[in-house]
């Protein structure tokens, strides 16, 4: 029985493993760090789009559609990580909090 199962059990594998694959694989740890997946359209063709809104992605004004599995995939990772460049500059350049020393002598 186990065989069967199997059996029936390996197209939906293989079907939720595409879907996976073309929305751009495994997150992150950071998924504010993913802002871009890739999807394929029903031409055949790869889109680069952006997670949150589904929007596709624009590059110097742009529209990241109609593009090979191959080029939505570098353009993918290179959007990914130019935000995650942005994301850490910011951060690093943000002021420190400094917070208030509190006075022992105080009660709640």
């Amino acid at each position: 029985m186990n065989i069967l199962r199997t059996e029936i059990d390996s197209p939906r594998r293989a079907f939720a493993l595409g879907v996976w694959e073309n929305e751009g694989g495994a997150l992150p740890s950071a998924t504010m760090d993913h802002q871009y997946g890739r999807r394929v359209e029903g031409d055949r063709s790869w889109t680069i789009y952006h997670v949150f809104t589904g929007v596709p992605a624009r590059i110097d004004g742009e529209a990241m559609t109609g593009l090979s599995r191959a080029d939505a995939t570098c353009g993918m990772l290179s959007l990914n990580l130019r935000s995650l460049a942005r994301r850490k500059e910011r951060v690093a350049t943000r002021p420190a909090v400094v917070r208030a020393p509190t006075d022992a002598g105080c009660q709640s």
